[in-house]
Order: C-alpha cells, then sequence, then structure tokens
C-alpha cells in the first residue's frame, strides 16, 4: 500500500512539474508573439503559415511513407484506394443523377405527392366549342388557354370532386393565347404558385400535366415529362414561350407546366411531335394586370320576339343565368313551380346548343326549337338531343315561356341537325 500511495504521489508531482513548464513556455511563447506590438501582424501571418506548411509536409510524408512501412500498410492503401475511387465516381453519378432528373441539387427531395397535388388542383374547363384544362392562379382566378374558351361566353370550370361552376368574369389576351376566368367564390387551397422569375437550369425535367382528350377521357389528370430547351419569343406577342421535348395531347392546353417542386413556370400553350411551347409564368404575371374583355364573345338576348324569348331562356341555362332565365318563365307557368325546384331540374348541365328555330304558329306565339344539352353525370360528359314547341305569351313588355311540349331525339342523323 505504501508503495502505491508512493507511485502516486511521485506521478502527482512529475505532472505538476509538466504543467509549470508547460505555463513557463507558453508565457514565453506569448511575450515573444506580441512584443514588439509593431510586429504581432507579421508573426501571426508567419507563424501561422509555417506551422499549416510544417504539418502539411509532416502529413503528406506520412501518408507517402505509410504504404511502405510494412506489407499489410501497402496493401490497406490498395483496399483504400480503391475504395476512394469508387466512391468518387459514385459521387459523380449521384450529381448528374440528380441534375438530369431534378434540375438542382436542391430540388432532390422535392416531387413526392406532385401528381396528387395536381390532380386535385387543376380543373377541366369546358365550353361549346372547345375543352382544355385550366388552373388558379388566386384565390378566385382560374387560368387557361384562350383558345380553349374562345367564342364561348359561358364556359364551365369542373373540379376534380365532380361539381362545376360558372365563371362571373372572363378577360384574356387571343394573341398570347391566355383567358382568365373570375370565380364567384374564393378557391385558396387550390392555388398553385407562379414562378417569376423563371429560373430554369439546362435540360432540367419539367412535368406538363391536364386533361388529356378533355371530357372524352374520363379519370385523373395526364402526366406529361420532358426536358427544357429554351426561351423563345414570339413576333406576335409580347409573350415569352418555354420550348420542351414534351408531348403536349389535346384537351391538356390550359395547364400548367411545373418544376419537380411543383412551382409552375409556364402554361400549356401548344404542341407538335417531340416539340411544345409554353407561355412563361413570368409572361403571365406581366400581362394579368393588361387582359381585357373586348375579344370575349359576350351573351346578347332579346326577348321582345317570340323566337327571342325561347333563345334567351336556353341560353341562360347555357350560362347558368338562372335567375334570368327564371324570369323568362310567365305568371301561368310560375303557378306549379318554384325557383329552387326548376333550378333543381338542371343542376348536371354543362352546355346547350340552341341548333334552330321557327315559328309553328304566329297567332299563338308558338315557336319550334331543336337543340341539345351537354350533361355531366358521374364524372362523364352526355349528349343529349331534344325537339319540340315553346308557347309563349306577352308579359312585361317581353315574351315568356307558358307551354312546352319538348321530345327528347336518340340518336339523330346527320340531316336531323340541319332541318329546321
Amino acid at each position: 500500500m505504501d508503495w502505491l500511495i508512493g507511485r502516486i504521489v511521485l506521478l502527482k508531482a512529475r505532472i505538476r512539474k509538466r504543467i509549470v513548464l508547460f505555463w513557463q513556455r507558453f508565457k514565453k511563447y506569448i511575450k515573444h508573439l506580441l512584443f514588439p506590438l509593431y510586429l504581432f501582424p507579421i508573426k501571426i501571418v508567419t507563424y501561422s503559415a509555417y506551422y499549416l506548411i510544417k504539418f502539411s509536409l509532416k502529413l503528406i510524408w506520412y501518408l507517402i511513407s505509410w504504404p511502405f512501412r510494412k506489407w499489410t500498410n501497402f496493401f490497406k492503401t490498395i483496399i483504400w484506394g480503391v475504395l476512394t475511387v469508387y466512391l468518387l465516381f459514385s459521387l459523380l453519378v449521384i450529381v448528374d443523377y440528380i441534375a438530369n432528373n431534378y434540375g438542382h441539387y436542391s430540388k432532390f427531395f422535392c416531387g413526392a405527392g406532385l401528381k396528387e397535388t395536381l390532380n386535385q388542383r387543376i380543373v377541366r374547363i369546358v365550353g361549346g366549342y372547345s375543352e382544355g384544362s385550366g388552373f388558379f392562379i388566386d384565390n378566385n382566378k382560374v387560368i387557361t388557354s384562350f383558345h380553349v374558351i374562345a367564342d364561348e361566353p359561358s364556359p364551365k370550370i369542373i373540379f376534380s370532386d365532380g361539381t362545376f361552376i360558372t365563371p362571373v368574369g372572363i378577360v384574356g389576351d387571343q394573341y398570347s393565347d391566355i383567358a382568365i376566368l373570375t370565380t364567384k367564390g374564393g378557391y385558396p387551397d387550390l392555388v398553385l404558385q407562379l414562378m417569376d422569375p423563371v429560373a430554369l437550369s439546362e435540360e432540367e425535367p419539367l412535368v406538363a400535366a391536364g386533361y388529356a382528350l378533355g371530357t372524352e377521357l374520363i379519370g385523373d389528370i395526364t402526366i406529361e415529362k420532358g426536358n427544357f430547351a429554351d426561351f423563345r419569343q414570339s413576333r406576335q406577342s409580347y409573350a415569352t414561350y418555354i420550348q420542351t421535348d414534351i408531348n403536349l395531347v389535346p384537351g391538356m392546353s390550359g395547364g400548367p407546366l411545373v418544376e419537380k417542386c411543383g412551382q409552375v413556370v409556364g402554361i400549356n400553350t401548344e404542341g407538335l411531335a417531340g416539340l411544345s411551347l409554353f407561355v412563361s409564368a413570368g409572361s403571365i404575371k406581366a400581362g394579368v394586370p393588361t387582359y381585357t374583355d373586348l375579344d370575349i364573345k359576350k351573351i346578347n338576348v332579346d326577348p321582345s320576339t317570340p323566337e327571342g324569348a325561347v333563345v334567351a331562356f336556353y341560353t341562360y341555362l347555357k350560362a347558368r343565368r338562372m335567375e334570368e332565365g327564371f324570369n323568362l318563365l310567365s305568371e301561368e307557368y310560375l303557378k306549379k313551380t318554384n325557383f329552387g325546384e326548376w333550378t333543381n331540374r338542371f343542376t348536371d348541365i354543362l352546355d346547350v346548343d340552341v341548333i334552330g328555330t321557327r315559328m309553328e304558329d304566329e297567332r299563338a306565339n308558338t315557336v319550334f326549337i331543336k337543340f341539345s344539352t351537354s350533361n355531366w353525370v358521374d364524372g362523364e360528359r352526355e349528349e343529349h338531343y331534344y325537339e319540340g314547341t315553346w308557347q309563349t305569351v306577352l308579359e312585361d313588355a317581353v315574351y315568356k315561356m307558358y307551354k312546352s311540349n319538348i321530345k327528347e331525339i336518340f340518336e339523330p342523323g346527320w340531316e336531323w341537325f340541319y332541318e329546321i
């Protein structure tokens, strides 16, 4: 026990001596470093460089000499060298993969759930003459291609859950092929963000989405993938276009072009085999304040004649301006219905197309009409065809709907559409 105690005391003395010696050397070194003060900056630089070079040389010498100290070190060096080369090339492959599939390493964790997000937020745009896709760029503003709603004063916006609405306002620019539909209510959860300014890497992967073939193809949206090619300008428009190698399908016009993280960089415009153009998000943002309704078709009706009243009635149904259509019902007709019951008859009507009218009996103010309706039933578009007569009556200086004798025509031949 005494021996052990003696060893501990001796060890403590040695440690204390070394600490004192280290402290003396440290103070001497600091004093040498600080004084004279005007040499202190130079000493800091030179000492730092000296020790860095000294450490580097020792490390290099150690690395060079270590493999030759014994055979086991030599074989270990070969193994570690092979692993290092393998890891280096693996890193290069990963970097190349990220560049080709994400555009930038910062987008590596993006993309999960992108299709589900787009499927919920992209809407169908259905008119009487064309169909396409669209998406919300603000709480109550849906963007689409102008050619989708051209000559259509009351397109319908169909949501992913199957419900649909009619916009309360439309503006656009036919030269840049952009239209903005304003909705009565707000839908903040469906908004997709526009990238501005649009910054894309060379050959960055992009995704175009929309409802391919319109209502002819039921189900979810179609996703088309491709790569950014270049920015283009048109002499006919101030808009900047994004060129890609994506194959756009009819019905996808007006849908979004997005990068991996879901930001909209453009809107689907037109495509040929292996080449498609998209109006850039920057041009869209710049153009929105300048869009007008000058090129938008307006609803003009005149119920001052029996034929005009019948056309006005179905035009209001087409535009889903239900209150105005209800006001064209005569007092006698209103005895057997009310606004709620009457509007419930037409909840699934997307569009009404008046094929033709003629006076059937001028003395009784009876009008013969042929028309068709497009109905949205269980996620599918159905076409129905009708013909018959409406007897009208003059009330409050306009003709109103009095009695009807309308029947449905099943599978009409081509001549039915031309004979009135």
